[in-house]
């Protein structure tokens, strides 16, 4: 069973469900673009893109970059405030890819594409490796958890390395979302049972 939380874990925990909130200002921001964008094709840092033309603009790219940054930091600093139920392996690899996020929301993909790639990449690698390791650490404790983050880990893995190879290939951006949406929703899993009201020790 798991212990009851410190005040820390359950501020970290907060800052993991309130994650999934990230789909919503995809969302928000694809709604005043112009010129047409797909949530299939198109992929999410073209929400981020400064530059407007005739063909294509995003006018809240300040919402999709500012939410890069945002979500990032709540990633890394719930990482940390987590740190002894997650471990320093799964800590170090949500860190790594927290700053990831924030660091991509500093470099809009079309002002410098290498170093949009450059600050990006960590967050496709980090996550999976975490949530697998992570499944693997509460596999005796929470086994339900463990399988559920051992298959969203290898499916998100699967989907990042399938949107690296894919360029700009029609399923791009829905490889994109696959390999990021499913991890807000199994770290807000995991943190559920460290979430504010439960008893603290």
């Amino acid at each position: 069973m798991t212990d009851a939380p410190t005040r820390a874990a359950q501020l970290g925990a907060l800052a993991f469900l309130l994650r999934p909130t990230y789909i919503a200002t995809e969302v928000v921001t694809a709604a005043a673009t112009t010129g047409g964008y797909s949530f299939v094709s198109d992929s999410v840092s073209k929400l981020g893109e400064v530059g407007c033309s005739a063909a294509y603009c995003s006018p809240r790219h300040e919402v999709m970059n500012g939410s890069f940054m945002g979500y990032g930091v709540l990633l890394a600093g719930g990482a940390l405030l987590l740190m002894r139920p997650l471990g320093p392996w799964v800590t170090g690899l949500l860190v790594v890819s927290g700053v990831s996020s924030y660091a991509t929301g500093l470099a809009p993909l079309d002002q410098d594409a290498t170093l949009h790639a450059i600050a990006a990449t960590p967050l496709f690698v980090g996550q999976p490796l975490a949530l697998l390791l992570l499944g693997w650490r509460v596999r005796e404790e929470r086994p339900r958890l463990s399988r559920a983050l051992l298959v969203t880990g290898a499916v998100t893995a699967v989907a990042a390395v399938g949107f690296i190879v894919s360029g700009e290939e029609r399923a791009a951006g829905a490889l994109e979302r696959l390999a990021l949406w499913p991890v807000l929703i199994g770290l807000a899993g995991f943190a559920w049972a460290y979430r504010p009201g439960r008893r603290l020790r």
